[in-house]
């Protein structure tokens, strides 16, 4: 009977008298110290958090140790009392000490503290205190205790980390990623890991990093040393480590594609790379992205559902969680500290965002109900610029940027169409113009084309083709996740990659003249002008064409900046802040 496991047995097992029984040996500390008078006279706690979130009454039998770093020492006469800390959860254990034992004890030290678990005087902040009869410094620290901004801090991402806010914001990140990991294997997704080294720019952009291969301080004597070994011509060695460029990915999701034509629907975390000359509180040069694909889907109804599920899901789990509560006290001691001034990590020269205010407690509370709330709003890309204009007309508002159909949304934008038509919920904005979206979207169902032919390199200011995508806009922050159906036949496939000049003009090709000369079928031509690129290099999509020749089915899916929604779910006003280590322009330290 001791091997029965309790976590496999129904609730109504758990009975105090059933435990009492069995005695089993994963039984709870405290029900283990009621029922085996044998127990151990020192108990080692795994961490802080379980020392101050579990039911543990004290007794005088029972030493416990317990590990962590000084948050701050208050010296008195005959006593000094330590704030203990390990980074599982905020909230500080206060350990009391004896002035003989805190030597070599500073803001920051390691140790390990042996004591009893005894009531506190002061109930109100710890219902319990670890009066300690024995410290140990483990790693010695000389910090000082200081206020310092955020801005300083990103300069020693390697230390910013030990900070009571940048904890926190790890655990939520854990806290997301295990739910996100709940959530799609509940709806049969499988969870993959696409290359980082990628053969092109999935969304055509062009900023992307270049992979070359470090040779040695002196590139013309290791080329030299290669070719002897080798035993090969210089002339013939590669002139890339891959025989071709290959960059860093920008997105999974045409890798996505090709695993979801195996097993029906993928996911994927995974970090992403864009080499923009941009230095604002929104960029990173090296970031993360949650990206989904399913196939057997022609409805983008049925992938914005799908997304607005997942975020509901993780916006209840943070709910309830601890995770929740410390939060929410990050924000009240920005408050208190008046943090809108303190924190500078709103660049000065980012216009339209240097005047905005740290988020409030309150407003970060009704942040997560508001994305809680069903019907999120959708409208087509048409509707949101017509708003914009009419808003303008009427002198509601003044943007920087004129609101034009067919140029893109700006920030200022998507701000004022996320409060004025979500009214606090996350919007929907569906079906944008065909020429300022990528090549792989499918066409809207509804699409009010004007003219087939139509280049995307010119804007038209008229209503034109549309593909059937949307982009997910929430209040203050913006844009946080776009998708579309997937164009999955091969002949619009390879008409949208040169419209978007990913191709040769089927013109361009003399052989393809005298093929369409001589009568040869359509497929061939097609054939003989997918295998290069627009500048005559071997096209390096030939693969992502392929998957339309043999089985291929509708699809589609959505990408998710995974950290600009982290910042947006903790109400930080800078992305930098939700990375470790951020990468940005100019910007690579540790």
């Amino acid at each position: 009977m001791n091997s029965l496991c309790l976590y496999r047995l129904p609730r109504r097992y758990l009975h105090q008298s059933f435990v009492n029984a069995i005695t089993p040996p994963v039984a709870n500390f405290h029900l283990r110290r009621k029922q085996r008078p044998d127990a151990p006279k020192i108990i080692t706690a795994p961490n802080l958090s379980w020392l101050l979130f579990t039911t543990i009454q004290p007794s005088p039998h029972e030493d416990i140790v317990v590990h962590g770093f000084v948050r701050s020492v208050r010296k008195h006469p005959n006593v000094a009392f330590i704030s203990l800390v390990d980074g599982s959860c905020i909230q500080t254990l206060q350990v009391v000490v004896g002035n003989q034992n805190i030597e070599g004890i500073a803001n920051g030290a390691g140790l390990r503290v042996k004591g009893r678990w005894v009531k506190s005087g002061q109930a109100r902040m710890q219902p319990y205190e670890l009066q300690a009869s024995e410290v140990t410094v483990l790693g010695e620290s000389n910090a000082e205790k200081k206020t310092l901004t955020a801005e300083y801090l990103r300069t020693m991402p390697h230390l910013r980390v030990r900070t009571a806010e940048n904890a926190t914001y790890l655990r939520l990140r854990s806290l997301v990623i295990n739910n996100t990991v709940k959530f799609f294997d509940s709806r049969d997704f499988i969870q993959t890991h696409p290359p980082v080294i990628t053969s092109s720019d999935s969304e055509g952009a062009g900023q992307v990093f270049t992979v070359s291969a470090e040779t040695s301080h002196n590139p013309a004597k290791h080329e030299a040393e290669e070719v002897e070994q080798n035993g090969q011509d210089q002339s013939v060695q590669p002139a890339h480590f891959f025989k071709t460029p290959k960059y860093l990915t920008v997105s999974s999701q045409l890798h996505l594609e090709a695993l979801a034509a195996s097993v029906g629907r993928v996911w994927a975390l995974a970090p992403a790379f864009r080499a923009e000359r941009s230095d604002t509180s929104r960029h990173l040069s090296e970031f993360y992205m949650l990206e989904a694909e399913m196939s057997f889907t022609e409805s983008l109804e049925e992938v914005m559902t799908l997304l607005e599920d997942w975020l509901k899901r993780i916006v209840n789990r943070l709910v309830a969680s601890r995770e929740c509560k410390e939060l929410v006290r990050n924000v009240r001691s920005m408050e208190d500290r008046q943090e809108a001034q303190v924190m500078e990590e709103y660049d000065r020269s980012n216009a339209g965002e240097e005047n905005r205010p740290a988020i409030t407690n309150q407003q970060l509370q009704l942040r997560w109900r508001n994305m809680l709330l069903d019907d999120w709003p959708r409208i087509t890309y048409t509707e949101a610029i017509q708003g914009l204009q009419d808003a303008v007309n009427q002198e509601k508002v003044v943007f920087e940027h004129i609101p034009t159909w067919g140029s893109g949304l700006q920030a200022e934008h998507e701000r004022y169409i996320a409060q004025e038509v979500g009214k606090g919920r996350p919007v929907f904005v569906t079906d944008f113009p065909r020429a300022i979206k990528p090549f792989y979207m499918a066409p809207s169902s509804s699409s009010l084309s004007t003219d087939e032919n139509e280049s995307p390199s010119s804007i038209p200011t008229t209503p034109g083709p549309t593909v059937a995508c949307f982009d997910l806009l929430v209040p203050e922050m913006g844009e946080i996740a776009g998708g579309s159906l997937r164009e999955h036949r091969e002949e619009e496939l390879i008409q949208s990659m040169r419209e978007h000049g990913l191709l040769k003009p089927t013109e361009s090709s003399p052989l393809s003249k005298l093929r369409a000369l001589a009568g040869q079928d359509q497929s061939m031509l097609n054939q003989e002008q997918t295998m290069s690129s627009f500048d005559g290099t071997p096209n390096p999509l030939q693969w992502y064409i392929d998957l339309r020749k043999w089985g291929s089915v509708p699809h589609g899916g959505f990408g998710v900046g995974f950290d600009r929604l982290l910042a947006y779910l903790a109400g930080v006003p800078n992305v930098r802040e939700m990375v470790t280590f951020p990468r940005h322009f100019q910007q690579c330290r540790c």
